[in-house]
């Protein structure tokens, strides 16, 4: 009586190999474990699951390719108030005292051009902060730290009828107002920050508006520099890009 298995009369129907396992030599052991016929079922399932995957990532990749990225969420398309400020970690430069203040200037001289925006003087009266850093083509500089230059108590916006001074409208500083005052001594620091004009725009009428994610930045040679200022310009055409957007699907 035999003690184990017969392998030659082990025998069923199995339906054909596919090339890629037609090469695998049979194997059994002692007990009539069949491991060739497991290891080809495991190489068809990781076969058919690559290729689900595979369907997958196509059908994933043409979806997002068909879902155009939102240019500006609404809110920010909404917008019809903004506060320009000096970005809070920038110096004064000995070499250019006035630089970041003349970017400021230039900025809001734009925006009042343009129309579509009324300028305030404090973060919660803004729907949007403007920060601006002018850039000198180096990476670090030497520059002094430690001294206010948004604190402004009035801004004056001209109009077709002559002109409008603009100031606070009593509103006390919310935590992280750049525009609040501080109690600090000027101190020489060496200044690492970005070698061209920087323009970023965030959300306003909160606390820490300036820690926020940012909802836009450009930056550039010259971004900064009258009368064109490039900058704005560039802010200009991408809200008129996504309004366009917004009203090609309402």
């Amino acid at each position: 009586m035999p003690t184990g298995p017969n392998r030659s009369e082990q025998t069923c129907d199995r339906p054909p190999l596919p090339a890629f396992l037609s090469h695998i030599p049979p194997f059994t052991n002692d007990s009539g474990v069949d491991y060739t016929a497991m290891h080809r079922r495991m190489c068809m399932r990781h076969r058919i699951l690559a290729a689900s995957l595979g369907v997958l990532i196509c059908c994933g990749f043409a979806a997002g390719k068909d879902k155009k990225r939102v240019l500006l969420p609404d809110d920010v398309l909404e917008a019809r108030t903004v506060l320009v400020v000096i970005d809070p970690d920038a110096g004064i430069s000995p070499e250019s005292p006035n630089a970041n203040r003349a970017a400021r200037e230039n900025v809001e001289q734009a925006l009042m051009k343009w129309g579509r925006f009324e300028l305030v003087t404090d973060v919660w009266s803004a729907d949007l902060v403007i920060t601006v850093r002018k850039g000198n083509g180096k990476m670090a500089q030497p520059t002094i730290g430690g001294i206010p230059q948004n604190n402004r108590p009035i801004i004056f916006q001209p109009t077709e009828s002559g002109g409008r001074a603009g100031g606070s409208r009593g509103t006390p500083p919310t935590s992280g107002d750049p525009t609040a005052p501080r109690n600090s001594d000027p101190i020489p620091q060496v200044e690492v920050g970005p070698r061209d004009d920087m323009f970023v725009v965030y959300r306003g009428k909160r606390e820490n508006a300036l820690e926020a994610a940012s909802v836009w930045r450009y930056s550039g040679k010259g971004a900064l520099n009258s009368p064109e200022v490039p900058a704005v310009e560039a802010f200009h055409k991408l809200i008129v890009e996504a309004e366009k957007q917004q009203n090609s699907h309402p």
